[in-house]
C-alpha cells in the first residue's frame, strides 16, 4: 500500500508507527550491489578524507575597494561564497587574467 506523506507537516500517529515498523525491518542483501568489506569502506574512507582537504577553503585577507564591497554586499547573505567563486572563476580564465593585468 502507497502512502503519501506530506513532509511539510509533523508526521501523523499513523506514521510514526509504520517509520518505527520500517525501522525494525531487516535490510535484504542484494546480489547487484553487495555489502562493502571493512577495508573497502576505509578506501571510501580515505578518498572523502582526501577530497575533503582538497574543497577546504583558507582564509585570507584582501582588500577591495568601497564600490566592489558595496556591489558583494548586494549580493546578500553568502557574498563571500559567491566572491570566491568568481575569483576562481576568474583565475580560470586566462583572458581575464590578461586583462587585469
Amino acid at each position: 500500500m502507497l502512502k503519501h506523506i506530506d513532509v511539510s507537516k509533523q508526521p501523523s500517529a499513523e506514521q510514526l508507527a509504520m517509520l518505527e515498523k520500517a525501522a525494525l525491518l531487516p535490510i535484504p542483501i542484494d546480489d547487484e550491489y553487495p555489502e562493502f568489506s571493512d577495508d573497502e569502506l576505509l578506501q571510501f574512507k580515505r578518498i572523502s578524507s582526501e577530497r575533503k582537504n582538497a574543497r577546504q577553503k583558507q582564509t585570507v585577507t584582501l582588500r577591495l575597494s568601497p564600490q566592489a564591497l558595496a556591489k558583494a554586499k548586494s549580493l546578500g547573505k553568502g557574498y563571500t561564497s559567491v566572491l570566491s567563486r568568481i575569483l576562481e572563476n576568474a583565475l580560470n580564465n586566462p583572458e581575464i587574467i590578461k586583462r587585469n593585468l
